[in-house]
């Protein structure tokens, strides 16, 4: 087992990246922050640091599928983007079903009482942190089911 567990996770729009942590255990799931997108390269540079500095083994990118699962135009620049931020951090990256999380993290922060300019800053970690939650949720229904 390695010494550190940690997945970064990614809520991936066009201006921001919503960033998310797993405890080294995998269990939990913590926002980082949200990153305010340049060009491609800065961004692969900057969450590949990120990625190293906190000592991540993997990498989990959040796929906006349509609602009949299919993927389209912008899941595909997505997957575009995580192949190489992958390949910059060395892992290959997992992509996961991201339907309806920032639409979850929304009604998360409108029932928090969130003013709306507020809302905006931290909406994208908080859908991040939902991705991570449900995938670390997945894995251990996989390993009570082994």
């Amino acid at each position: 087992m390695k010494e550190t567990q940690k997945i970064m996770a990614l809520d991936v729009g066009e201006k921001r990246i919503g960033v998310a942590l797993s405890d080294p255990l995998g269990i939990t799931a913590q926002g980082l922050e949200v990153y305010q997108r340049t060009t491609v390269g800065r961004d692969v540079a900057y969450l590949t640091d990120l990625f190293q500095k906190h000592q991540c083994y993997g990498l989990l990118i959040g796929l906006p599928r349509h609602m009949n699962g299919e993927i389209g135009p912008e899941a595909k620049k997505i997957m575009a983007f995580g192949r190489r931020l992958g390949q910059s951090c060395q892992v290959e990256p997992i992509f996961w079903d991201e339907r309806l999380t920032t639409v979850q993290a929304e009604r998360a922060l409108l029932e928090g009482n969130m003013r709306r300019r507020r809302r905006r800053q931290v909406i994208d970690q908080l859908a991040a942190v939902l991705l991570l939650e449900n995938y670390l949720r997945f894995g251990a229904l996989q390993q009570k089911e082994e």
